[in-house]
């Protein structure tokens, strides 16, 4: 490497960047006090989700792919397999806590599990034990950034804590303690804190991208020239060919961490922060669904470029995970080092400031102020005001996480690599996944299930994963390890019962998703919900159906001496503050009882301050001293729920029942056409043997009984009867050939056409009806038709019919026009006449079963109504379309509007865009 910086420079720079952050969060708030908000802007929202790329993005990729190559990139592939299901999942989770005043994911879960303290503790407990590596890995990134670019920084102070791990930690707590607690309801936003963030994104991106390119261009001229020195390394050619990252174990470890990673994007504290709690309009995902997933495009974009220079540049003797500023030092380039140096400052400053802002909220809202309420509530019952208590207890546990991830970075840091560090905590806040995903669409999820979950999952990774980690560092046996404990080789932490060779990972990933998952599922599966329980089940299965319009009234007697409109105020007021309560509760008597809905307003309201279990508790134990005892305003607050649950149960039930009712009713609509259709068909069916049947009658008489009849005359009737039977017979076929086509029993002969032959087989066998009615009918065929592939004595039906239905339709004297021309990879024939033409609301129903368009010259036609509905089905059956028009083109505009009915059929061989399948059976 180059020569180091002063590090009193360095830290001048940061301390000025980090003092552009203070300035900038405070202009934001400053804005959303002036009630112009910079949150609400889709691109914020989505630049702040990048807070999910912290140090282990910007350093630790690095130092992963040196190791895996192209393995590297499994954190980023959950994220973004995430934002995919962002219209079914994220939308949703966003929808509920708006609803609910969610305060953290520690409050989502208890709020889903009937407001359960217990669940609420357990998860808030959990997280911070669970991301305390987290940040110890972010304190860990910049301390040793510092030492690369000064050569030893502050750790030879004499001062213990004079390191500059202790000194980032310390600011860290400064800046979340201003702006993220200043407020006491944490359901609000926090603008300063997301516009931040959203600056430290670009910094972060901005920064890696700079060493990217000034390594690949800068030290190497070329992509080509770095892969090309790469690749004559036979263990870098490794990295970049992609096989050393999925062979034997690398492939599970593949699985495993996009999985943990698709999880971490949702159940991560700041992750749940920044995209659900600090959003103020689900609409913003439309935009992060696709600007965050190429947002982790680009800031991995040089990733494995920058390993593969690192390890051609240095070998081993520099750790990969600092090659993002190794490099630009040894290039020269101190102020692209001191610019990554800030890039990773970016990367750890958002993830600590939001990280610790939401465990501070969990803990204040689920541990701390449940306890108070519960054991000690005359801390709070002396107090006028509650807030500075509660912000006080927020600011402290801002500090205490910080202490605490300082204290695992000096205990344990040291033993792995950054990305290491990282996935351990992702294991944990993984066991937050099934409650979660299972509460949102399992109405049959338990407390009990949810608390059994998390409690055995936990309990398994701090065994799989966690104590390891102290093992290793020293602070516990290395036999832990390698034989168990007491020798047990059963209980190995990375070999549990005998599971052997696996990845740690993907070990603990499996045991603790067993545990999780199968005490979650077993219990549920064997409980029984109470009323809040069930009431929360459908208010978060079913936030996207109706909410009813109003709840069934509870009993006046029940009220008759519950708390008051004033009591809920005056708990509303103590935690909100009076303004807050005089708008809530505006108008209404103090002294009337309050009613479930103004209970359940007071709950959401306070919910907002210090999560739904601890509002529960509050109300209780607030107003108990009044004219309701705790346990009967408890009581009335899970009657309330029970009245809710069953309320919208009976609104899905009568949204059901309406959807049958509508179905019932389109279904009676359409048999009523049916049969009335099936009347008209009777009718005309019975109309048109008759009428034939009738001629073939009489004149089989005449012949009969007047033996002397001139054997002209004779000839004649004989002429017109064959005539008749043979009208007669097509309409039987008509009938018979629909009743084929409908079962399915027509017999098809699919072979190779020549379209020209065919056409003219067709006007042969109706030229004579031309001209006995005196029409002239012209043909335009191209004579270097390609073949068309169909059924030939199916298609000739259908010209036919459609020649025959124009020589009955065009007036003496009129004209008609087949044609047959190319229309891309179909041929398309039509027949034009110059009649009346059909309207354009008659133009789908001619092709249906019975229906006839009228005709203006002679009424009601004669005919079934059959035919075209035979020639529609022949066609689509033979892969084509058919249709009708008006006649625009080739026909006098006096003659009449005219007709262009016409059809397609597909081209064989080439001139075919795809093969067709011949069926032997419609």
């Amino acid at each position: 490497m180059g020569v180091g910086l002063d590090w009193g420079t360095i830290l001048v720079v940061a301390l000025t960047y980090l003092s552009a952050l203070f300035a900038i969060a405070h202009w934001a708030d400053r804005r959303e006090a002036a009630g112009r908000s910079v949150i609400a802007s889709p691109t914020i929202f989505a630049l702040s989700l990048a807070v999910y790329c912290t140090t282990w993005t910007f350093y630790g990729s690095v130092g992963r792919a040196a190791t895996l190559g192209i393995g590297f990139l499994p954190v980023y592939l959950g994220p973004t397999l995430l934002m995919l299901l962002a219209p079914l999942l994220l939308r949703k989770v966003l929808r509920i806590a708006k609803a609910q005043r969610i305060t953290s994911i520690a409050d989502f879960l208890a709020s889903r599990y009937g407001h359960s303290p217990l669940l609420g503790g357990l998860v808030a407990l959990t997280a911070t034990v669970g991301v305390t590596p987290y940040i110890a890995l972010q304190l860990k990134a910049v301390a040793v950034s510092f030492d690369a670019l000064t050569g030893g920084g502050l750790e030879a102070s004499p001062a213990p804590f004079l390191d500059q791990g202790f000194l980032i930690a310390a600011v860290m707590a400064l800046f979340a303690i201003v702006f993220g607690a200043r407020q006491i309801d944490a359901a609000e936003h926090h603008p300063g804190l997301v516009a931040a963030i959203a600056l430290e994104s670009l910094v972060k991106l901005v920064a890696f991208l700079a060493v990217g390119i000034f390594v690949v261009w800068g030290l190497h001229g070329g992509l080509d020239n770095l892969f090309s020195a790469a690749s004559a390394v036979p263990d870098l050619a490794r990295l970049f060919g992609g096989d050393i990252a999925l062979e034997g174990a690398a492939s599970g470890v593949w699985v495993t961490t996009t999985i943990l990673s698709a999880a971490a994007m949702l159940c991560l504290p700041r992750q749940f922060q920044v995209m659900v709690i600090e959003s103020v309009d689900e609409r913003q995902l439309d935009r992060a669904v696709w600007l965050f997933p190429l947002y982790l495009l680009l800031i991995n974009l040089f990733v494995l470029p920058v390993a593969l220079s690192g390890l051609l540049t240095f070998g081993g003797r520099v750790d990969p995970d600092l090659f993002v500023v190794a490099l630009p030092l040894h290039g020269g380039a101190e102020w692209l080092a001191l610019l990554a140096f800030l890039g990773g400052l970016s990367a750890a400053a958002g993830m600590i400031v939001v990280e610790t802002v939401a465990l501070s909220t969990m803990l204040c809202n689920n541990l701390v102020v449940p306890v108070l309420l519960r054991v000690r509530p005359a801390v709070l019952a002396r107090s006028a005001d509650p807030a500075p208590v509660l912000l006080m207890v927020r600011r402290v546990a801002i500090v205490a996480i910080l202490l605490f991830g300082y204290g695992y970075y000096r205990l344990a840091g040291s033993a792995y690599a950054l990305v290491s560090i990282g996935l351990i905590s992702f294991a944990a806040v993984a066991q937050f996944a099934p409650a979660l995903i299972g509460g949102l669409h399992w109405r049959g999820a338990t407390r009990r299930g949810a608390i059994a979950g998390v409690a055995a999952g936990t309990l398994v990774w701090a065994y799989t994963l966690l104590l390891p980690s102290f093992a290793r560092s020293g602070w516990l046996p290395a036999s832990f390890i390698a034989d168990g404990p007491w020798s047990i080789a059963a209980l190995r932490p990375y070999a549990l019962f005998g599971l052997e060779g696996w990845d740690p990972l993907a070990h603990a990933l499996f045991w603790s998703a067993l545990a999780n998952i199968g005490a979650y599922v077993g219990l549920s599966l064997f409980d029984r919900p109470g009323a809040v329980e069930r009431a929360q089940a459908a208010a978060f299965v079913d936030v996207f159906e109706p909410t009813p319009a109003a709840m069934p009234p509870i009993s006046p007697a029940d009220w008759r001496n519950a708390a008051s409109v004033g009591d809920l105020a005056r708990v509303v007021a103590r935690f909100l503050g009076l303004q807050r309560a005089e708008q809530a509760f505006a108008g209404a008597d103090p002294d009337e009882p309050a009613g479930p809905e103004r209970l359940r307003l007071a709950e959401r309201l306070l919910a907002g301050a210090i999560g739904g279990a601890s509002a529960r508790v509050a109300l209780a134990s607030s107003v108990s001293a009044g004219a309701v005892e705790a346990a009967e305003l408890l009581r009335m607050l899970d009657e309330t729920s029970d009245v809710i649950a069953h309320s919208r149960q009976l609104e899905l039930k009568t949204a059901e029942l309406e959807r049958a009712t509508d179905a019932l009713r389109a279904a009676n609509e359409q048999l009523t056409e049916l049969d009335r259709l099936k009347d008209e068909f009777l009718s005309t069916v019975t109309h048109e043997l008759r009428t034939p049947l009738t001629s073939i009658r009489a004149l089989s008489e005449i012949l009969h009984d007047d033996r002397e009849l001139e054997p002209e005359q004779r000839q004649e009737f004989l002429a017109v009867i064959i005539k008749e039977s043979e009208r007669l017979t097509r309409l039987i076929n008509q009938v018979l050939d629909m009743a084929k086509i409908e079962a399915g029993a027509l017999d098809w002969r699919i072979e190779r056409i020549d379209p020209a032959a065919l056409l003219a087989q067709a006007v042969a066998a109706t030229e004579a009806l031309f001209l006995e009615r005196g029409i002239a009918l012209s043909v335009d065929i191209p004579g270097n038709l390609p073949p068309v592939r169909g059924d030939e004595d199916r298609v000739i039906q259908v010209v036919v019919n459609l020649l025959s239905n124009a020589a009955k339709f065009t007036p003496t004297g009129g004209r008609t026009r087949l044609e047959a021309k190319p229309d891309g990879d179909m041929l398309r024939i039509a027949v034009i006449d110059s009649g009346p033409g059909v309207l354009p609301k008659d133009r789908d129903i001619v092709f249906e079963r019975f229906r006839q368009a009228g005709d203006m010259l002679t009424g009601k036609p004669a005919g079934t109504g059959l035919g075209l509905a035979i020639a529609k089905r022949i066609i689509e059956h033979l892969g084509g379309r058919i249709g009708v028009e008006d006649a625009t083109a080739g026909l006098s505009a006096e003659s009449g509007k005219g007709a262009a009915f016409w059809f397609t059929l597909p081209f064989v061989g080439p001139h075919s865009a795809q093969p067709f399948n011949a069926k032997s059976e419609a």
